[in-house]
């Protein structure tokens, strides 16, 4: 592991302090389980936002498919004469 220093705000070291004496774990423990959870969040985002990019380019392009249809297909399911999706 390799070793990174940080500026940490004041007034977030008492509250680290609290937090690492209540859960029985380190500082450094802390704030690398921060870090690991924001890069794994934003990582998670950027995912999301890259699988949007073709839905966008969709209805840019004018293939939408109307709310009523797509109501019409939802309560079709189950039925025995249920609609294909729009």
């Amino acid at each position: 592991m390799s070793v990174t220093s940080i500026r940490l705000k004041e007034e977030l070291e008492a509250p680290l302090d609290e937090l690492s004496s209540r859960l029985q774990r380190s500082r450094n423990w802390l704030i690398n389980k921060a870090v690991e959870d924001f890069i794994v969040r934003e990582t998670e985002a950027q995912a999301r936002w890259l699988d949007t990019l073709p839905a966008l380019e969709s209805v840019r392009s004018g293939q939408t498919v109307a709310g009523e249809e797509i109501h019409a297909w939802l309560r079709s399911w189950g039925c025995t004469n249920e609609k294909p999706a729009p």
